[in-house]
């Protein structure tokens, strides 16, 4: 994966790189906070809000399950984009699909993309720097949340995490699968992948920072996870910035609070422009195929990105609860970004590296993601249907 020539599309950098030495080559941290960056995102405000689902060792297994088979999708990804000559997503899935593969990509980017912008700013309303400063502030995050937690339970005001589902009725069991997109939506970093492994250069390097970001992420996501629950029990929302919005009682509560708040509406913030980025490239690529590279036409680039800004705005307005939209993403675009596209290019096998051990991981893999994205689309139907009625 070499970098080309003249870097386009998907492939161009979100900002040149100024006076820096020929041929240097980006380093495996650094790629670790890009991938890390990419996949901790507005996610972790409703990891909390699974475990209340779930319980904690359900969701804990469902974490690690997720994380292990993002592995293995994305190294699907890597081996046929090695194998080959794209050097995006989109040119993966086009090697074995052709057209109508490519287009599915662009579409599931700009859905997922488009959504967790619109997330970010229904987060920053209920309230060039480096990669490494915006998963420094999601640490952050997750450090204060943990001292809350520690000093809660030494004062005997935790709540008790509940280590297993409530099942009442065969619908509570269904609704457990509701917890599932979520996850999954919350380590969808896909996207990206071409994007920060092309300034890698070795596949080696770009598999390790992956598996240290999933590592580091899942542990992210499991410790807001409990230390949520300790804090907030059976209350606690679907962004669980609103629970810190509550007033807690003392000057100190109050200003933890808006600490934590801050922090995280920081990390929004630095995140925002590196999916903004991928959504934009996707959408150009999408409807102007033919036109010169959109950093060249800044016409074009600013009214594209007015008209995005505009949208996800209007629409976090529109969309205040960002608990549904998660699965809705979660059980379409995300997934299919995820899961599906990775296990079907490693079916479909156009360049004949598939064993069949990575066959059979390939079709269990999609059979899952399928099985579950459909229970949850149908439990949260179902749900509407008994709310209106």
């Amino acid at each position: 994966m070499s970098p080309p020539a003249r870097e386009t599309g998907a492939s161009a950098p979100l900002l040149p790189e100024l006076d820096s030495p020929r041929g240097r080559r980006a380093s495996v941290p650094g790629a670790v906070f890009n991938v890390s960056t990419s996949i901790i995102g507005a996610g972790i405000m409703s990891i909390p809000a699974t475990l209340r689902v779930l319980g904690v060792v359900p969701a804990f297994v469902l974490i690690v399950l997720v994380a292990v088979l993002v592995d293995v999708s994305v190294e699907f990804m890597l081996r046929f984009t090695y194998s080959g000559e794209s050097k995006t997503y989109a040119g993966l899935m086009r090697e074995s699909f052709g057209r109508l593969g490519s287009v599915a990509v662009q579409i599931c980017v700009m859905i997922t993309n488009l959504g967790c912008l619109i997330i970010y700013l229904i987060i920053i309303e209920s309230l060039r720097f480096s990669s490494a400063v915006s998963v420094l502030l999601a640490v952050v995050f997750v450090g204060i949340c943990s001292v809350m937690a520690i000093s809660a339970l030494l004062a005997g005001k935790t709540k008790s995490p509940r280590l297993l589902p409530q099942l009442d009725n065969q619908a509570s069991f269904f609704n457990l699968f509701t917890a599932v997109p979520v996850i999954v939506t919350a380590f969808t970093f896909h996207f990206n992948v071409h994007a920060i492994g092309v300034e890698l250069g070795k596949p080696a390097d770009m598999t390790s920072a992956v598996r240290i970001s999933l590592v580091l992420c899942a542990a992210i996501y499991f410790a807001i996870g409990i230390f949520g629950f300790l804090l907030f029990g059976d209350s606690i929302m679907s962004d669980i910035l609103v629970n810190f919005d509550q007033d807690s009682g003392s000057t100190i509560g109050s200003l933890l609070n808006d600490v934590v708040r801050l922090s995280y509406a920081l990390h929004l913030m630095l995140v925002f422009p590196l999916l903004n980025f991928s959504l934009r490239t996707n959408i150009d690529e999408l409807l102007f195929p033919k036109r010169p590279l959109l950093a060249s036409d800044t016409r074009r680039f600013v009214a594209l990105t007015l008209v995005l800004l505009a949208f996800a705005y209007l629409a976090a307005i529109a969309i205040p609860n960002i608990w549904y939209f998660f699965q809705f993403m979660g059980s379409t675009s995300a997934v299919c970004l995820a899961f599906i596209f990775p296990g079907a290019i490693a079916l479909r096998d156009v360049h004949g590296i598939s064993t069949r051990r990575d066959k059979i991981i390939a079709g269990t893999m999609v059979i899952l993601a399928i099985g579950t994205s459909t229970i949850a689309i149908s439990s949260n139907v179902y749900s509407l249907i008994g709310n209106k009625s």
